[in-house]
């Protein structure tokens, strides 16, 4: 028996009974950045019911249905962006869904609305008793701090992350080579502002050269999507303008209005395209695109699919598959495979990052870009294209 059954006294607050799979955001999803509901900004801090999105973005990396977790129970503790941002949440809750529907597993799930409450998630599903959680999975390098403390208290609960390196026994790591993605939608950007290119409520002025980034919260992270973005954009010609901007503040990942404005500026200052790495902060820079007549970058799902209302302005989508990560660790644990501190790192050869093109306009872009993008994505893999992970060294 576990050792944590024999805890006595311990609360399990914000942590409800088992959800199962029953309703809740899905492919659909549209925020519009100014009037979004408390769960869509992360903002209750409670347990939501699980969602039912049966969509997956890409190429899995697993066969399915290879064991049976049906008394296998996960938690699940979201980045504070929340559900129902069409990109990085709404991407992890993908891969819960399917381990459900695959392997049989049950799970609940946890949207702090802050930082400082990802402790408390994390440690009370470790606690909990009835149900007795068999993973604990932990998106966002937000996360990290947390859960090294966490991890050192519960050395017998298994945890994933996603996005850092918590250097505990108990916790798998999972890492993407966003880098090698971003360079691609980057050389994308770059062919594109350079030549006369109108595709549904977008158009590019080849006069001025000039592209976006916008990123959430300032650091190493997220970096890697900046400096890899900016290298691709540079191989096309290193003339073309890139600029940058970090809305930071005490929602980086979930503050549409920031996003908005900090795309305004650059659109006024001549850019033609956008790329964020930046949650439902992106939905601003979306909003933007369509106002100013210009394009915008998804990221982390299929933005042209999650975000309908903008898919005439998103050009293409660099796909990140935290739903692969959160599959596979579950996977583990029902086959009972499960490596605590082991490090996994996905990239474009393993399909953990791509490049995915607009559902409504992505058919409008010149197939030489494709080509040339498609040829840059082999080379990055064979080694022939090193692509840089710090922004000061593009």
């Amino acid at each position: 028996m576990d050792r944590r059954k024999f805890l006595k006294g311990v609360g399990v607050a914000g942590v409800v009974s088992l959800a199962g799979c029953t309703g809740g955001p899905d492919e659909s999803t549209e925020t519009d950045g100014e009037n979004q509901s408390d769960q869509q900004q992360g903002g209750t801090g409670t347990d939501t019911t699980s969602g039912n999105e049966s969509e997956s973005t890409g190429t899995d990396s697993t066969d399915g249905g290879s064991g049976d977790g049906s008394d296998v129970n996960v938690g699940m503790v979201y980045a504070t962006g929340g559900l129902g941002d069409g990109s990085f949440n709404d991407q992890a809750q993908t891969g819960l869904n399917r381990a459900a529907q695959d392997l049989g597993v049950s799970f609940n799930e946890s949207e702090p609305s802050q930082v400082s409450e990802f402790a408390r998630f994390q440690q009370s599903f470790a606690q909990s008793q009835d149900p007795d959680y068999d993973l604990v999975s932990c998106i966002g390098f937000l996360q990290a701090e947390a859960l090294t403390e966490t991890a050192g208290q519960y050395p017998d609960q298994d945890f994933m992350i996603v996005d850092a390196t918590v250097d505990a026994d108990n916790v798998a790591n999972y890492l993407f080579a966003e880098h090698q993605g971003s360079y691609l939608v980057g050389q994308m950007a770059g062919l594109l502002t350079t030549q006369e290119f109108a595709a549904g409520a977008g158009e590019t002025n080849p006069e001025e050269t000039t592209v976006g980034f916008v990123g959430g919260a300032e650091g190493s992270l997220i970096g890697k999507f900046e400096a890899g973005f900016t290298a691709g954009v540079k191989a096309v010609d290193s003339n073309i303008q890139v600029l940058s901007n970090y809305v930071g503040g005490s929602s980086p990942f979930n503050d549409p209005t920031a996003g908005k404005a900090a795309a305004n500026s650059m659109y006024n200052n001549g850019a033609d395209i956008v790329y964020h790495a930046a949650g439902n902060t992106g939905t601003g820079v979306f909003n933007a695109a369509k106002e100013q007549g210009r394009f915008a970058i998804g990221v982390d799902r299929d933005q042209s699919v999650t975000k309908p209302n903008s898919a005439d302005v998103i050009l293409a989508s660099m796909v990140k598959r935290v739903d692969t990560a959160v599959y596979n660790s579950i996977e583990a644990v029902v086959n009972g495979n499960f490596e605590g501190g082991a490090n996994t790192t996905l990239g474009l050869e393993q399909e953990g990052v791509k490049v995915v093109y607009g559902d409504q306009i992505g058919g409008d872009i010149p197939e030489e870009v494709k080509t040339q993008v498609s040829d840059a994505r082999q080379q990055i893999i064979d080694g022939g294209i090193e692509v840089p992970t710090d922004p000061s060294n593009v």
